[in-house]
């Protein structure tokens, strides 16, 4: 080749040959002697044809910069030194057949960018960059083949910072480790919402890589979108009054899905999005590389600085957790915002609540009014939602509401900045109250034992939060003043109150709601709630002595409000008599139900809470011996206007009846007291109680009140104690005084007391059943007096010596002797002289008891009967006397004259005087 210059082919031959072998040099020397043969747009073929790809573009860059530049190629190598031998043994033909073979690549393919300013070098630098991917994986060399011609056209800058940048980081450099999917062409040709995606995918992924997150969406998203073919202008109608009536908005998908992914991290790990939103200042924020710089137009940075900052107040709303940190980094993201839009950011959070500074009232039309809560869920990004258009008002109300947020969640009441949102924006009274109860529970239940200024400090963040630190009141129609601005104050302070009493602070609560002059509840309302917690503490006693538990703090509550609830008002002395009423049952054992002790509320709200004293007799022997304890007791509950008693035709009793209340509830104790005495066979006991207890009347006051007053048990008791038959259980008398020596005798005639009591209270209906019972009582005492009387016969006969050899002279009638004491035969021997006996007595209370009946004639009739079908003779002369004089001598005298003349016969057997002289006397 030394001597005749080669044929066309066989220089294209020998330039693709020195390309294939990266022998730049000798192909530069090619070019300079056959540059007309070795064009500009040949020799870019030929290099991105058959130059390898792996060759670094620092090599082969100078040399394509200075073809396509025009500038001479450097000759190192002289004409006749270079190496010729692949072509020299080619014929002319057979060079111009290798040259059909060669399939050089096309400058300008289907992926090339296409347009008038498109000249060789650009699509050249395009192509080859896809190769150097697609075959040799050489992503990374990418950038040294483009930083030489940055400069050279628009386009070629555009791709290396939009396409090549972000991919070969991602690939490469960032998450080197996970498999590349994508190609560089691949990546190009992907919608713009999935290729963003794919940017993304492994961005905060790990927990390790969470301070990686700024870095990713800096040196991946920020470059990205520097490409004008990535922004669209959509045709809108922005005012439909104006005279073009539409506008030009700019959008930008891929941007737009940037945003969607931040705020799906804020509702799902919202930490990701916090450190994505501290790590990264925005779109403006962007990582072009050191070779690289480039800017965005006006409109664009604008619609990017603004849809991000409305993608921040999102993620702040859309945060999911109830946590204390997750309400700071919601802050946080707020105060990021206010540093992107050139306000002074505030402190943190803990401090700017601590300050409680008040906060202007938002007008809801600014908000669409009722559809703020709306928008909290729908729309967020949209440029329509006001809660996230970037302004003042917005960041303010989003900032106020993480506040309030962060007051519940710290008190214990979890809540998130959404939650907070529709309780200020639904302003439904019924959801308020319902947080604010929740709120004051937990306080109650986390507040420490001694410290007031806790308690303190909670009443000023509750009145905070009711109207953000305004002045209370009710809240303004179309206004959004706190998350319980409809709850009345008053409502707030009387739960407040209620907390304070509940937790013991007593000292406190007078202080804040008594003493102070302001006076946060009007006097009545302090009086029902100071009334109506101690009753609360009573209805959550477990323990019904008063100086324990619920009990106690019952009584401390009623008196830590001396001016309010003095010793003498009504409601604080119905609550010491059921204070008293209730530890009173302290010392029994007592349960109604089974496996469940007695609970004081039990008493509160029995129907018949004179009924639990039954129980009481009935579960602790020897209990109706307390008598009086119980009476006390039975006055306490009538004292505490319990329901002791129901009149008839009365809905309540009046005050004027309260004393025959207690005296109807005390004669119900006693009938229960004797009941329970006879079923413990204590038979002297209930006798005491009956003659002792039963049958006081009170005159006239009682029989007027007689038709709303019923006694329903005196008499049943008193005929129950009648009805009484010793046995071998029944308790042995202590003493017997004047009584019969014969228990069986004077066990009758207890029984004969009993039922002639019975008889002077029991209601006429009645009296029929209590008649019979008193006869057959009188039968049986009549019986045994007769057959002690013959005993003592059979004795004194047995025991008569004057027949035997030796006696003793009996001394004759005219010389007897008095005996000093009169036995029962003696006295069955001179009954007709004997005075009225007990017996008789009783017959004679019995003919009192008539005048309970007059009206009945039937009742009457037996009455006589029974009185005149006597079986002695001293009866028949007492009813002839009796009924002679009885026109002239009342039956209240008989029967007085009946016991004192009982009362002197007695003594005069004492005394061994002689009856019939003594009765002569007097007559």
């Amino acid at each position: 080749m030394a001597g005749l210059p080669p044929s066309p082919a066989k220089v294209v031959l020998l330039a693709v040959h020195f390309a294939t072998i990266s022998n730049l040099e000798s192909l530069s020397s090619l070019i300079s002697q056959h540059g007309t043969i070795l064009r500009q747009e040949l020799i870019l073929r030929i290099l991105l044809t058959y130059l390898p790809e792996t060759v670094s573009p620092s090599i082969y860059a100078p040399f394509v910069h200075a073809i396509t530049s025009g500038e001479p190629l450097s000759q190192t190598t002289p004409d006749n030194q270079l190496d010729t031998s692949p072509v020299d043994s080619l014929s002319d033909e057979q060079a111009s057949r290798k040259i059909k073979k060669l399939h050089l690549l096309p400058l300008k393919g289907p992926d090339v960018p296409h347009g008038t300013d498109v000249d060789p070098l650009i699509s050249f630098l395009f192509s080859r960059g896809y190769r150097m991917d697609e075959e040799a994986g050489m992503l990374s060399l990418v950038p040294d083949l483009l930083v030489p011609f940055l400069d050279h056209a628009s386009s070629i800058r555009t791709w290396m910072i939009s396409t090549v940048l972000p991919l070969l980081r991602r690939n490469h450099l960032y998450y080197p480790q996970k498999q590349a999917r994508f190609s560089l062409l691949e990546f190009e040709n992907l919608p713009d919402r999935t290729a963003v995606e794919y940017l993304l995918a492994e961005t905060g992924a790990t927990d390790d890589e969470y301070g990686l997150i700024g870095r990713d969406l800096r040196g991946l998203i920020g470059p990205w979108l520097y490409n004008d073919t990535r922004w669209k202008r959509d045709l809108f109608n922005e005012d439909t009054s104006s005279e073009s009536g539409a506008a030009l908005e700019l959008s930008c998908p891929g941007w737009e899905q940037t945003l969607e992914w931040l705020i799906s991290q804020a509702s799902g790990s919202w930490k990701i999005a916090l450190r994505a939103i501290e790590s990264w200042d925005g779109p403006s924020d962007t990582d072009l590389g050191e070779e690289t710089s480039a800017w965005l137009q006006e409109n664009q940075q604008q619609y990017l600085d603004r849809t991000y900052a409305k993608a921040v107040l999102a993620s702040a709303y859309l945060i999911p957790d109830s946590e204390v940190d997750a309400l700071e980094g919601a802050y946080k993201m707020c105060s990021k915002i206010k540093t992107l839009l050139d306000e002074e950011p505030e402190g943190n959070l803990r401090s700017t609540v601590a300050a409680l500074a008040p906060v202007q009232p938002f007008d809801a039309s600014d908000f669409d009014g009722a559809k703020a809560s709306a928008h909290l869920r729908n729309d967020l990004l949209q440029p329509s939602n006001p809660l996230t258009t970037p302004k003042e008002e917005s960041i303010d109300l989003l900032t106020v509401l993480i506040q309030s947020a962060f007051l519940l969640t710290r008190s214990g009441v979890p809540c998130t900045v959404r939650k907070a949102g529709d309780l200020a924006f639904i302003q439904d009274v019924q959801d308020q109250k319902s947080e604010l109860g929740r709120l004051i529970r937990t306080l109650s239940a986390r507040a420490p034992k001694n410290d007031d200024e806790f308690w303190i400090r909670a009443r000023q963040e509750v009145l905070w939060l009711h109207s953000w630190g305004n002045e209370p009141g009710p809240a303004a129609n179309g206004s959004i003043r706190g998350i319980f601005g409809h709850v009345p104050v008053d409502y707030i302070e009387t739960e407040f109150l209620k907390a304070l009493l509940s937790s013991g602070r007593y000292s406190l609560a007078n202080s804040l709601y008594e003493a102070t002059p302001d006076h946060p509840l009007s006097a009545s309302v302090l009086l029902n709630t100071v009334q109506n917690s101690a009753l609360g503490a009573f209805d959550n006693a477990s323990n019904p002595n008063r100086t324990r538990g619920g009990l106690k703090k019952c009584n401390e509550i009623i008196g830590a409000f001396p001016k309010t609830i003095d010793k003498t008002h009504p409601a604080r002395q119905r609550i010491e008599a059921l204070l008293r009423a209730t530890h009173a049952l302290s010392d029994y054992r007592l349960v109604l139900k089974q496996g469940e002790p007695f609970s004081p509320v039990v008493l509160r709200v029995h129907s018949d809470p004179v009924s639990i004293i039954g129980k009481v007799l009935e579960q602790n022997p020897k209990a109706y011996t307390r008598l009086q304890e119980f009476v006390e007791l039975g006055n306490n509950m009538v004292n505490a206007g319990l329901p002791t008693y129901t009149i008839r035709g009365k809905q309540s009793p009046t005050p004027d009846d309260q004393d025959l209340i207690r005296s109807m509830v005390e004669k119900r104790i006693v009938a229960m007291c004797i009941e329970a005495a006879l079923h413990e066979d204590d038979f002297e006991t209930a006798y005491s109680y009956v003659v002792s207890r039963l049958g006081i009347t009170h005159g006239s006051e009682s029989e007027s009140r007689s038709s709303i007053f019923s006694d329903e048990w005196s008499w049943k008791a008193a005929l129950d104690a009648g009805k009484y038959v010793r046995t071998e259980r029944s308790q042995k008398p202590t003493h017997l005084g004047t009584a019969s020596g014969n228990p069986e005798i004077r066990h009758l005639e207890q029984r004969i007391e009993c039922l002639a009591t019975a008889l002077r209270i029991s209601p006429p209906p009645q009296l029929q059943e209590v008649l019979k019972t008193f006869r057959r009582c009188e039968e049986q005492l009549d019986a045994a007096i007769k057959e002690e009387a013959a005993k003592e016969d059979a004795w004194n006969a047995a025991g008569d010596l004057s027949g035997l050899p030796g006696a003793y002279q009996t001394p004759g009638p005219d010389k007897a002797y008095p005996p000093r004491n009169i036995t029962a035969s003696a006295t069955a021997r001179q009954a007709e002289e004997a005075p009225m006996s007990l017996f008789d007595l009783s017959r004679a209370t019995a003919r009192v008891a008539q005048r309970n009946f007059t009206s009945l004639s039937s009742l009457q009739g037996s009455l006589q009967s029974s009185f005149t079908s006597d079986k002695t003779a001293p009866e028949h002369e007492a009813s002839d006397t009796e009924g002679h004089d009885h026109n002239r001598v009342r039956k209240r005298d008989q029967l007085r004259e009946a016991a004192t003349g009982t009362l002197v016969s007695g003594v005069g057997w004492l005394l061994g005087a002689n009856p019939t002289r003594s009765g002569s006397s007097q007559q």
